[in-house]
């Protein structure tokens, strides 16, 4: 990736702009993603998300005290890329020699709302003259003291979650069974357990294999990301779910014309705060369903009195809710070694009798082999790409 050097506006604006609807930020700007104490993390699955991924962004840096003067990317994944983790954003800007364009926040806590700690920081950064993008449900364009200090200092704030107004809102129609491609929504047993960046890492690896594949977004961090198509679905009123996430891959379809759309998930069909995929299940009506699970995660990661669904009780419940089948089961590989992922492996596909992969430590063919099994179709595409 080889992002732009743009810089923006010096125009005092306040962005207004619909979490629904791509913001109107150029890509290539200079970022730094503040993480403190949540870097690596559950809740700093925003961080996480930019450093792996960020076609928006060129992200210069993250601010992690925790994991000051180590590589994000080697943190992570253990591959270095360049990003390098600082103590604090004055520490950050101290050893960029430069103030980056843009402040992430980038966590996402179940809470939704600044500490009064973060406030601060984000006023700071404000101060500093960087503009602010916010993924919170708490929108800081409702907050006097956000407002003025953004106007004083000439910089946009940006509510990524901020839905458009109740009459802009659409409900389900019935337009999705128009759509002739086939749709793979990337689902899971939990919260933050890898499923953005399953789907992320499979459209890529379709589109480079010449099966034309188009990312739908369902959360902040994809649409921070940079995903063309998707709103943040947790920010709408529940009336208008199903037709939102129809309406956001009925989009796709027209303006790409894709060979299949795939489809972030939020949540879990069976976790009892986050019922987003019922939403993106009725929205979206899949043809297929990739599974991401965790093995060694015993407890809901929010909810630590809460067991985990097991892989199979979480198929079950997808196949019997929706007329859908789960084509493929993808393994978030923490807290395991890699013998104990490929052990999973071959055992999850003996249990469940689908394919199952780790889409982070294996060849993402693997991925691709998941979709081609279950839309043979597609075959012909990925051979005339290799011919």
């Amino acid at each position: 990736m080889s992002p732009l050097s743009v810089t923006p506006s010096a125009r005092p604006i306040v962005d207004t702009s619909p979490a629904s609807v791509v913001a109107p930020l150029l890509s290539g700007t200079t970022a730094l993603v503040y993480c403190e104490g949540n870097f690596a993390e559950l809740d700093g699955k925003t961080a996480n998300g930019l450093v792996r991924h960020s076609e928006k962004y060129e992200i210069l840096a993250v601010v992690d005290s925790r994991h000051a003067g180590h590589d994000a990317g080697e943190l992570l994944d253990g591959v270095v890329n360049g990003i390098a983790v600082h103590r604090s954003v004055a520490d950050a800007i101290a050893k960029l020699h430069r103030v980056p364009d843009y402040f992430i926040f980038g966590m996402a806590p179940a809470s939704g709302m600044l500490s009064l700690i973060e406030r601060d920081v984000v006023l700071d950064a404000i101060a500093r003259g960087m503009h602010i993008v916010n993924g919170l449900h708490e929108f800081l364009n409702e907050d006097a003291e956000f407002v003025a200090a953004s106007i004083a200092a000439n910089v946009t704030i940006l509510d990524v979650r901020r839905p458009r107004p109740k009459k802009d809102l659409r409900i389900f129609s019935g337009r999705i069974f128009e759509v002739a491609c086939p749709r793979i929504a990337v689902l899971g047993t939990d919260g933050a357990i890898g499923k953005r960046t399953t789907a992320t890492l499979l459209a890529q690896a379709l589109n480079d294999r010449g099966i034309k594949a188009v990312l739908v977004g369902t959360g902040q961090t994809s649409k921070i990301q940079g995903a063309k198509y998707g709103v943040a679905l947790d920010a709408i009123a529940p009336q208008y779910c199903s037709g939102e996430m129809e309406a956001a891959v009925v989009d796709a379809y027209e303006n790409e014309h894709p060979d299949v759309i795939i489809v972030e998930g939020q949540g879990a069909l069976s976790h009892p705060a986050y019922l987003t995929s019922a939403y993106i299940l009725r929205g979206s009506q899949p043809a297929g369903v990739i599974l991401q699970h965790a093995p060694k995660r015993g407890m809901l990661g929010d909810f630590p009195t809460l067991p985990m669904p097991t892989a199979a009780s979480e198929i079950n419940l997808i196949e019997t809710f929706a007329n859908t089948r789960v084509i493929g089961l993808t393994i978030n590989h923490e807290h395991m070694s890699d013998d104990e992922v490929e052990a999973a492996i071959f055992g999850y596909e003996a249990e469940l009798g689908i394919p199952v992969t780790d889409a982070l430590t294996r060849s993402v063919d693997r991925l691709v082999d998941m979709v081609v099994q279950a839309f043979p179709q597609f075959e012909v595409l990925r051979t005339a790409r290799v011919a």
